[in-house]
């Protein structure tokens, strides 16, 4: 398992997001990395394109947290996330970056 993501993406199937009292378990193409912007460490977390809500669920509760998993192995165990942004990517993904 990883301390903290670095610049390079780690990939998986599965990802636990806990959003206060909220969790759920998504499935598909997820991708984690850390990014630096102005010197300032982030974590981008990459959902694949999936149910509307989860945009505004994240952007609503202000922080989050998540378990990273490829094949049933533990690759990343996050720390609360404060959200600093989301957005879609043109194929529909919900990216969520997160800073402790």
């Amino acid at each position: 398992m990883t301390d903290f993501p670095g610049p390079t993406p780690m990939h998986g199937d599965t990802v636990e997001l806990t959003v206060g009292a909220f969790w759920a378990t998504i499935t598909g193409k997820i991708t984690s990395r850390g990014v630096l912007v102005d010197g300032r460490g982030f974590v981008e977390l990459v959902l694949p394109d999936g149910d509307p809500q989860q945009r505004r669920v994240l952007e609503r509760a202000g922080t989050y947290q998540y378990r990273l998993y490829d094949g049933g192995v533990l690759l990343y165990s996050s720390p609360y996330l404060q959200v600093r942004e989301t957005r879609r990517e043109s194929d529909g993904a919900l990216v969520v970056v997160g800073s402790p």
